[in-house]
């Protein structure tokens, strides 16, 4: 577990907004090295209708666009209830490793930016987002999506850096995007900052250091 909206053609412009599951860089913050592939420490594993219950909210959503007010309410207080049970040093643990769908972000723009608009949603359908998370500190970001009958994804390589037991960092480099049979990179590097607030063999939950909640399914 960060625009404007335009037609594909070899011309696209796009603002630091489109990059998806990102923020423009400003600054290098400071890292905490540690290895990532340490043993989790103890903990008291979430009970099993929590996790369910919050896949069950955001089922169908839209990845929580079509969720009304109260709805996202819901959803946020199952999120803290599973907070409660979140292993020590969830950074250090295997289980963030792997491939994971986004089901769920609190700001529909924060993991597709202006793609995820409600105009942005009127051209471009979104098919999948996902990111991979790989050892010792490799993310992989991924948004696939189709416009005007043609297959398309921006594609996002990041470096993980470790800031204390539960927030990272990650700079992305420069994201390529392909639409059709075009493919280019565009823009420059950016970097995220989430805490791990929860993370089992199921799911992972994310806080944004700007407030978005994200609920990841492993796949």
């Amino acid at each position: 577990m960060s625009a404007s909206v335009a037609a594909a053609s070899p011309t696209l412009r796009f603002s630091s907004a489109t990059h998806p599951l990102h923020r423009p860089l400003r600054r290098r913050l400071p890292s905490v090295r540690c290895s990532l592939a340490a043993a989790a420490g103890p903990g008291v594993r979430a009970p099993p209708e929590l996790v369910d219950s919050i896949l069950s909210k955001v089922k169908g959503t839209d990845r929580g666009v079509l969720l009304p007010k109260d709805g996202h309410q819901e959803v946020a207080e199952v999120a803290l209830q599973l907070g409660k049970y979140c292993i020590d040093d969830p950074v250090k643990s295997p289980l963030i490793f792997g491939e994971w769908e986004v089901v769920y972000c609190s700001v529909p723009t924060s993991p597709g930016g202006l793609y995820r608009t409600p105009l942005g949603r009127l051209v471009f359908k979104t098919d999948e987002m996902v990111q991979a998370v790989e050892a010792p500190d490799v993310v992989r970001n991924k948004v696939s999506f189709s416009v005007f009958g043609l297959e398309g994804a921006v594609s996002l390589k990041g470096k993980l850096n470790v800031l204390d037991s539960k927030w990272i960092q990650v700079v992305f480099e420069a994201p390529e995007l392909k639409v059709g049979s075009l493919g280019f990179q565009y823009g420059g590097e950016s970097e995220v900052k989430l805490e791990i607030t929860y993370v089992d063999e199921k799911i992972r939950l994310g806080r944004g250091s700007r407030g978005s909640l994200f609920v990841f399914l492993r796949r």
